[in-house]
């Protein structure tokens, strides 16, 4: 026996109400739509299930044992209901604080914002400019819900508990020098010439060190540079050397891109705080946002670079945990030589 739970809900309304005409009411249902839903549900289970001879309608053994059937099922639906709305809710409001490097201010936070505010109106994004050894300190003090950082992958810095990590980008490094000096065949060449480095913990700061370490390199002029505006104007300035991310390499002027090998990558993740509740959940959605802001600015820059004729590197990966494993590059060419 197949019973239709519409009909079993119908059925217990007209428990409830006392009535077919007081249950079509409840229901917003005409009085005879809720007769024939009687009517077929007794000829489902063979039985009558309303006895009509007295005066009032009266429900009979069975009808009283399917109506309260079909009133646990109302009150199942209207949980789930219930829930569901809170779960909507949960994802789409609340205040979300995400910090970021200027980089990243600069190049995605104005795209990721957009995309909230279209597609989750109440989730309330505030963006913090934030490097890399603070953004995790104010992650793990829980000042911050969202984190996008710039590492180096072959020595990540370690992540606090309950993050959830994606990866959006990453990149091989190139040793740059200013276009007046001659083409260094080695990196050993570069010994005693001015370089223009990054602070230690920083991702090119580790590749540098790993790069002189290899190769004996000792500058004679270490100038420090941590954001990318600074280094494009010293490099600008034929001061020094320098390790960069390819695809920041390939796209400036006045420089030469060299073909020396550098160990390792870069990688740029976002971090959110996981766990129960509206604000982990709202996390997820900017985490989200900021992967399709990520992957729309690469695009179109890559669509730019190409039109230039620069080589614009920048893959993209689906998410995937910390440290994430070996993954081929694509989209890559021979570097670009000014």
């Amino acid at each position: 026996m197949d019973l239709d739970p519409r009909r079993l809900l119908v059925l217990s309304a007209i428990a409830q109400s006392g009535g077919l005409a007081p249950a079509a009411r409840v229901l917003g249902h005409t009085r005879s739509a809720v007769s024939q839903q009687l009517a077929n549900l007794e000829r489902e289970v063979g039985l009558p299930l309303v006895d009509r001879s007295g005066a009032r309608l009266e429900l009979t053994a069975a009808g009283r044992l399917l109506a309260a059937t079909g009133d646990r099922i109302g009150k199942e639906l209207a949980l789930a209901v219930q829930q569901l709305g809170s779960v909507n809710q949960q994802v789409i409001q609340g205040p979300v604080a995400i910090g970021a490097t200027s980089w990243v201010l600069a190049r995605i936070a104005v795209r990721a914002l957009r995309l909230l505010t279209r597609l989750h109106p109440r989730v309330e994004p505030r963006f913090v400019e934030a490097g890399l050894s603070d953004g995790l300190r104010q992650l793990r003090l829980g000042e911050l819900d969202v984190l996008v950082i710039t590492d180096d992958r072959d020595t990540a810095m370690p992540l606090p508990p309950s993050v959830r990590a994606q990866v959006l980008s990453e990149d091989d490094y190139r040793v740059v020098v200013p276009a007046t000096w001659d083409v260094p065949t080695a990196a050993a060449e570069l010994s005693g010439r001015p370089w223009i480095s990054a602070p230690a913990h920083s991702a090119r700061g580790r590749a540098f060190a790993r790069l002189a370490s290899a190769h004996g390199v000792v500058p004679s002029v270490e100038h420090l540079a941590d954001h990318m505006m600074a280094v494009q104007a010293l490099l600008a300035g034929q001061v020094g050397a320098a390790v960069l991310p390819a695809y920041l390499a390939a796209q400036l002027e006045q420089v030469t891109v060299t073909t020396l090998p550098v160990t390792g990558s870069q990688i740029t993740r976002t971090l959110c705080r996981t766990g129960p509740g509206g604000t982990a959940a709202a996390a997820r959605v900017v985490a989200d946002a900021l992967k399709q802001a990520a992957r729309d600015h690469a695009e179109a820059t890559t669509v730019a670079g190409r039109a230039r004729g620069d080589i614009v590197v920048r893959p993209l990966y689906d998410p995937t945990e910390v440290p994430p494993p070996a993954v081929p590059r694509h989209a890559q060419g021979s570097p670009r030589n000014r």
